[in-house]
Formats: C-alpha cells, structure tokens, sequence
C-alpha cells in the first residue's frame, strides 16, 4: 500500500536531500505513522483486517447513527410514562443503556482511527504525486467530510448520553420521593414517640427540682455541720502537726548525738590504728638501724683486718728490701 517517492524529479522542492524534504520527513511523518501504528492496533484487537475494520465501521456507524436519531423520542415518552420504576428494573436498564453507549463510542471512536488512518495514507501517497498541495488539500477535504459526519453522531450521541441521565436522575428522585411517602408515617410514629418522652423527661425534671427545693435546708444544715467538721480536723491537724515538729526535733537532737558519739569512737580507732602504725614503723627503723650498725660494724673490722694484713705485707716487703740491699752491699765490697 505504501508507495516510495519517486527520485527522478527533477525539481529541487522535491528533492530528498532538499531542506524541505528532511523537514518533512523529521516532523511531517512522525504523527502520521504514530496515527497509522494506533489505527492498526485497533484492527489487530478487533480481529480483522484493515478494510474489513472500515467497512464494519461504516455499516455499524449508519446503524447507530439511525438508532441515535430515533432514541431521543422513545427515552423521553419512556421518561413521561414509566416515572416511579422499581430500583432493580432501573439499574438494568441504566446497565444496558451504558453498554450500548459504550458500543456506539467505541465504533466512533474506530471510526476516528480509520479517518485518521487513510488521511495519513493519503498524504504520504500525495508526496509521490506532482500536485503534492493539490492532493493534500483532496485529503484534507476528504478527511473533514468524515470528521464532520463523526462528530454531528458524536453530539447526537453525547445529547442521548446527557437525556438518559436525566432520566437516570428523574427516576432516582421520583424513588427518594415514593420512599420518603412509605416512610412517612413511620417518621411521625417516631417523632410522637420522642415528643411523649421529651415531656416525661421535662416532668420528671420538675419533680426533681421541687425535691431538691425541699431538701435545701437539709443541705444545708449539713454542710454546715461538714464545715465544722472540717474545722476542728484543721486544728487537730495542725496540733498534731506542732507535736510533730517537736517530735522530729527531739529524734534529730538524739540522732546528732549519736553521730557524735560515732564520730568519737570512729576518731579513737583511728587514732589508735595510726599510732601502732607508728610504733611499727619505729620497731622497724630501730630494726633498720641495728642491722645497719652490725654491718657498718663488720665492714670496719674487715677494713682493719685488711688494712693490718697490708701494713704487714709492706712491712715484710720492707724487709725483704733492706736485705736484699744488704747483700747487694756486702756482694759490691
């Protein structure tokens, strides 16, 4: 069906490396594949071919054309005679009135594709043609004529959407109102009943309010007497409060007593643990010194013992010398 533009032309208008050309085929062809893609959709959901999809289109388009015309009248003879219709009798026929609107919108709205579709068709043939603007204006024409025919059964049928509404509405009010009669004297059989309670309630009030006038002074007399009562409680209370206080100063006075006599005994063990720990520490010293003197003690007698055993061995080396050199002399005489 789609036929490639012709590249013999000469003409550089139509050439496809022409500014023109690269135009239209970046923005010119976009839509109208994006409307010839969703018109195929529509055909392959609907199970049949393109043709097939207008021809069912046209046909069933004229039928529902003819019964959008005829359906104003009988709606609204329906509407003028049938008003107080049962609840489930209406929702049927609302039921079955919204499918055939749905059917018939969705024919229109196949129609719109098909338009939409061979539009399309035509301008890209219009491209491999000579007259370009003069068969696209063809197709233009061609595509309104449809456009208009689409739109005035629209409107018819968008008025007999608006009636069964009404109708709808008419018939939901003329329910509310049978409902609100059926109602009626149950709605007044309540109200009496709530009036006769409601003057119970205002008798027994007044009863009240004349006992309650009549045990005033009682009350009264009584809540004299609590006051009273409340009074000699607040004295009481605040005797006993004073006895109290002395009460709490006398165990205070005891308690600080005692925390000083623990404070005594505390300060006596403790002074007594720091003076054994101070005889220890002298026991100790006087023990650190002794030794200390025993052994400064031995180290002077071996200091002597040594310094004697030197003197000696000097001595005798002495000696040796003073013989030696006497028999040196007597050897030289």
């Amino acid at each position: 069906m789609f036929r490639c533009p012709q590249k013999t032309l000469t003409t550089s208008r139509f050439s496809p490396e022409s500014p023109l050309a690269r135009f239209r085929a970046l923005f010119g062809v976009g839509w109208r594949l994006a409307a010839l893609g969703a018109v195929c959709a529509v055909a392959l959901s609907a199970g049949m071919s393109v043709p097939a999809l207008a021809q069912a289109v046209t046909v069933s388009g004229s039928e529902q054309a003819q019964g959008a015309l005829a359906a104003p009248s009988t709606m609204s003879s329906g509407a003028s005679d049938n008003a107080p219709l049962a609840a489930s009798g209406a929702a049927v026929g609302t039921a079955a009135t919204q499918s055939d609107f749905d059917a018939r919108q969705m024919v229109l709205d196949r129609r719109t594709a098909e338009n939409n579709y061979r539009y399309a068709v035509a301008q890209h043939d219009c491209y491999s043609t000579f007259f370009v603007n003069h068969c696209l204006g063809k197709a233009r024409d061609q595509m309104r004529v449809v456009q208009a025919d689409i739109r005035r059964e629209q409107l018819a049928l968008d008025g007999e959407k608006r009636a069964a509404h009404a109708q709808q509405r008419d018939q939901q009010a003329a329910l509310k109102r049978a409902q609100d009669e059926a109602n009626a004297p149950q709605r007044a059989a309540n109200e009496a009943a709530s009036a006769q309670a409601y003057e119970q309630k205002q008798q027994q009030h007044a009863l009240d309010q004349a006992q309650r006038e009549a045990e005033a002074p009682q009350r009264a007399a009584n809540e004299q007497a609590y006051q009273e009562k409340q009074r000699q409680h607040a004295l009481a209370q605040a005797q006993r409060e004073g006895e109290q206080s002395q009460r709490d100063a006398n165990q205070a006075a005891y308690e600080q007593k005692q925390a000083n006599f623990q404070n005594q005994l505390d300060e006596a063990r403790r002074q007594g643990e720091q003076k054994g720990q101070e005889r220890s520490q002298k026991a100790q010293r006087y023990q650190q010194k002794q030794e200390d003197a025993a052994k400064h003690k031995a180290d002077v007698e071996e200091r002597q013992k040594q310094a004697a055993e030197k003197a000696q061995q000097k001595q005798q080396q002495e000696q040796q010398q003073q013989q030696q050199k006497q028999q040196q002399e007597q050897q030289d005489q």
